[in-house]
C-alpha cells in the first residue's frame, strides 16, 4: 500500500469514497473516514471484524484505487466495463460478485431513470460501487445508522437485496396508482395525454423486468451450489430474497401487462373516435351533394336552361333538392344504424 497516500490524505474524497463502516460481533457498524478505511485493509485491528466501503465510480481515481489496494477478481472489473447490466449474483473463487440495479435516488420526485450497483462480497469486505446515487444502498446505510448489527458482508448483502426489493416495490405500488387514475380517466371519457405517460411507464417496467430477469436463476444456481464458507443462515437468507425476487418480477410482468391493455383500450377510443368524425364529415359531404348538382346545372351558362322564365321555377327546385336531400339523409342513418 502506498505509505504517502496514508500520511498525507486528508480529504475524505480521495479515493472516490462516498461513506464506510467497520462493524464487530455484537457491535453496531461505525462509520469510517478515508484514512481509518486504508489503516483497517492494512492492519486489521480485530480479525473477526469486517468493513464496508460504499465507491463512487464516477471519482477518477476510483477503479485505479481498487486496483491497487484490494485484492478484488478481475471478473469484478471486467463487469464494470461490459455491456450487459442484468442483476445476478456469481460465485468467483472465494468471492460473490453482484450487480444489482434499482431506481436513481432524487431527494426532489421520484425518479424513474434506472442506475446499476456494483458489489464484491469477501471474507471481512464488502465493496459496492455505483455511477449515481441509488435508493436501496440509501436504505442500507440508514439501517446501519439506526444500529442494526450484521454477522457478516453476505448478511449486508441480502440485506441490500431485500431493501431493493422493498424500493421496487415502493415504485410498483406509486406506479399502479398512477395508472388507476388513468383507467379511472378512461372509464369516465375524460382522457388527455395518457398515452405518452403510461408509455413513460410501460418502458420503465419493461427495462426493469429486463435487467431482474435473471436475478432468480443466477441465486438459485448459487444456492444449488453454494461456497462452502457460507453459513446456513445466510442460505437461507438467501433462498428467501429468491422468493421476493420472483414476486417483484411477477408484479413487474402484470403491471406492465395492464399498462398494455390500457393503451389498447385508449388507441381503440381514439380510433373509435376518428371513425366517428369521418363519417360526420362524410354525412355532411353526401347531404350536400344534391344542392351541389342542381347548382352546377343551372349555373351553367347555356340556353335551353329549364325553368328559367317560370315565376314558380325557384320554388319548385327547392322542393327537388329537399326531396333528394331527404331521401340521401335517411340511405345514410339507416347505413349508420346497420
Amino acid at each position: 500500500m502506498n505509505q504517502s497516500i496514508v500520511q498525507n490524505q486528508k480529504d475524505s474524497d480521495l479515493f472516490g469514497l462516498l461513506y464506510g463502516f467497520r462493524f464487530r460481533p455484537g457491535e453496531s457498524g461505525r462509520e469510517i473516514g478515508s484514512a481509518t478505511a486504508l489503516g483497517c485493509l492494512r492492519e486489521p485491528e480485530d480479525p473477526e471484524e469486517f468493513i464496508w466501503l460504499h465507491l463512487n465510480l464516477a471519482h477518477a481515481g476510483c477503479e485505479r484505487w481498487m486496483k491497487a489496494n484490494l485484492d478484488l477478481p478481475e471478473e469484478f472489473f471486467e463487469a464494470l466495463h461490459e455491456g450487459s447490466r442484468s442483476t445476478r449474483i456469481e460465485h468467483v473463487d472465494s468471492a460473490l460478485l453482484a450487480v444489482v440495479n434499482d431506481v436513481v435516488f432524487d431527494f426532489n420526485m421520484v425518479s424513474t431513470d434506472i442506475s446499476t450497483l456494483w458489489v464484491c462480497t469477501l471474507g471481512h469486505l464488502l465493496i459496492t460501487a455505483r455511477l449515481q446515487p441509488l435508493r436501496s444502498v440509501d436504505k442500507l446505510r440508514s439501517s446501519v445508522k439506526r444500529g442494526e448489527q450484521f454477522r457478516s458482508p453476505l448478511e449486508l448483502l441480502v440485506h441490500l437485496l431485500r431493501d431493493q426489493g422493498e424500493v421496487l416495490t415502493q415504485f410498483l405500488r406509486k406506479t399502479s396508482i398512477s395508472v388507476d387514475k388513468i383507467e379511472d380517466q378512461l372509464l369516465s371519457q375524460r382522457l388527455s395525454a395518457n398515452r405518452s405517460e403510461l408509455g413513460a411507464m410501460r418502458r420503465v417496467l419493461v427495462r426493469l423486468q429486463r435487467l431482474l430477469a435473471l436475478e432468480p436463476g443466477s441465486l438459485m444456481r448459487l444456492l444449488h451450489k453454494p461456497p462452502v464458507w457460507l453459513l446456513e443462515e445466510d442460505v437461507q437468507e438467501l433462498r428467501q430474497s429468491t422468493e421476493e425476487s420472483s414476486l417483484v418480477i411477477n408484479d413487474l410482468t402484470a403491471l406492465g401487462e395492464r399498462i398494455k391493455l390500457l393503451q389498447e383500450e385508449i388507441a381503440a377510443n381514439l380510433n373509435e373516435q376518428s371513425s366517428r368524425t369521418l363519417y360526420t364529415l362524410t354525412v355532411v359531404t353526401v347531404l350536400a351533394l344534391p344542392i351541389n348538382i342542381v347548382a352546377g346545372f343551372f349555373g351553367m351558362n347555356v340556353g335551353g336552361v329549364p325553368l328559367a322564365t317560370d315565376p314558380n321555377g325557384f320554388w319548385v327546385l327547392v322542393a327537388v333538392v329537399a326531396s333528394f336531400t331527404l331521401i340521401t339523409a335517411r340511405w345514410a342513418f339507416r347505413k349508420r344504424s346497420d
